[in-house]
Formats: C-alpha cells, structure tokens, sequence
C-alpha cells in the first residue's frame, strides 16, 4: 500500500454531519433546514453549528426567505464546495481502494 498522507484530509469536511450534509446536498440543487435536519438527522443546534462551519469555509451557500411569513433558510452546495467534496471522497478511496 501506498503511504497515505492523512492530513491530505478536508477537516472541515471531516465530520459525521458535515460529510452528511455535503452528501445531501451534491445529490439535490437546495435544501431547506428541516429536509437536512430530516435526512442528517441532527438537533437543530448541532446541525446550525456544522452549516456554519460549511458555509464559513465557502463551501455552501445560504439563503433566507419568508414563504408565508415564516423564515426559510435555504442551503446549496457551491462549486469550492463541490470539488472540496470530490477531492474528500477522492482521498478517502485512495486509502481504501488497492493500487494496481
């Protein structure tokens, strides 16, 4: 096997939720707050903490509208996002895929 340089790891990615959150949002054009909530399955705050650091970190967009009075808050994956999140699963491959 190939040495392995583990910091080539995205830490911002790297956690259950956020890797979570990029996986949902790669597979849909945007997402809503509760539909995240729903498929992470993460308390409100938790899951708030972890889009922040996302969206900190430019790899998702944020949007807050009102439907009906009520704010929406709407979440996609950008393109920073989108190649830090193939470059994520590309390295985790990498560790778990045998080199021919």
């Amino acid at each position: 096997m190939k040495e392995f340089d583990y910091q080539q790891i995205d830490d911002v990615i790297h956690s259950r939720i956020r890797t979570a959150v990029m996986a949902v949002l790669v597979a849909v054009e945007e997402a809503d707050f509760i539909f995240l909530k729903e498929k992470v399955n993460a308390t409100d705050g938790n899951l708030s903490v972890h889009l922040k650091k996302l969206e900190d970190a430019g790899y998702v967009s944020v949007k807050k509208i009102f439907v009906n009075r009520k704010p929406v808050t709407r979440y996609r994956i950008t393109a920073k996002g989108f190649k830090a999140f193939e470059k994520y699963i590309e390295n985790l491959e990498s560790i778990i895929k045998p080199k021919k």
